[in-house]
């Protein structure tokens, strides 16, 4: 009775092992292939903040690309970073939220694998910086030490900040909850900023808000209601300066 279902049964077992050792193949030249065009982003990412650290740091202007790749804390947080994003993005458990933790001992500076960061990010000093899961940073961006990009309460989903292009963040500043800081805006030291951030605006405060904004924008909003009105514009005043007066200063001194 055996030996007439052998046959069958060793061939079916082949077959099986055959249909194992081909999807293994494919499997494992799909991953060579994604690992060598992830770490060929990675090293391009890098170059590009290294650049960014010797362009927007004075003390990296007279010093070699190696020293700043060996040196700089925000470059070591940003490589591990990019290598552990990776590493998530491809489904890889356990390894970048261990690379993410041993990154926060030994820069002071924690990212989460999952946040999504563009190029030329400058992490000055870096101490103390937290970027959280959901947190979204654009292109060219300047962080200073201890700033944070976090979630308020317990939400699931988009809970963390969308820095667009352009930003600067001053020490300590807070950044929290699900928010929008306009290309080039300048976040100001330590503060807290809970709403969204007009582009090309500055801020400061607790709570933050805006200081400044750019005067080409003013100035478009000054005609547009220029046009708008009915009423004439007011004439503009004209400033002299003072004629100089001689004797004693009414000062005194």
């Amino acid at each position: 009775m055996m030996g007439p279902l052998s046959g069958p049964m060793t061939a079916e077992r082949a077959a099986v092992k055959i249909a194992a050792r081909s999807t293994i193949s494919r499997f494992r030249r799909y991953a060579s292939e994604m690992a060598g065009f992830e770490l060929a982003r990675v090293a391009k990412e890098l170059r590009r903040d290294v650049q960014a650290a010797r362009t927007r740091d004075p003390a990296a202007r007279d010093v070699g690309q190696l020293e700043i790749l060996t040196t700089w804390p925000g470059i070591h947080a940003l490589l591990a970073h990019r290598v552990a994003h990776a590493l998530d993005a491809a489904g890889v458990a356990l390894v970048p939220r261990m690379i993410s933790m041993l990154t926060r001992m030994i820069t002071g500076i924690e990212i989460h694998p999952r946040a999504r960061i563009g190029g030329g990010l400058f992490i000055d000093h870096g101490t103390g910086v937290v970027i959280g899961e959901t947190a979204e940073i654009g292109d060219n961006v300047t962080l200073y030490q201890g700033v944070t990009l976090g979630g308020t309460g317990f939400a699931t989903g988009k809970r963390h900040p969308t820095v667009q292009d352009n930003v600067t963040i001053g020490s300590g500043a807070k950044l929290l909850g699900p928010i929008t800081i306009g290309h080039g805006a300048k976040i100001g030291a330590n503060s807290v900023v809970i709403t969204d951030v007009p582009p090309n605006s500055t801020v400061v405060g607790n709570p933050g808000h805006p200081v400044r904004v750019l005067a080409s924008r003013i100035g478009a909003l000054e005609r547009t209601v220029a046009e708008l009105s009915e009423d004439s514009p007011e004439p503009v005043a004209e400033v002299r300066p003072l004629r100089t007066v001689k004797g004693p200063n009414p000062a005194g001194g």
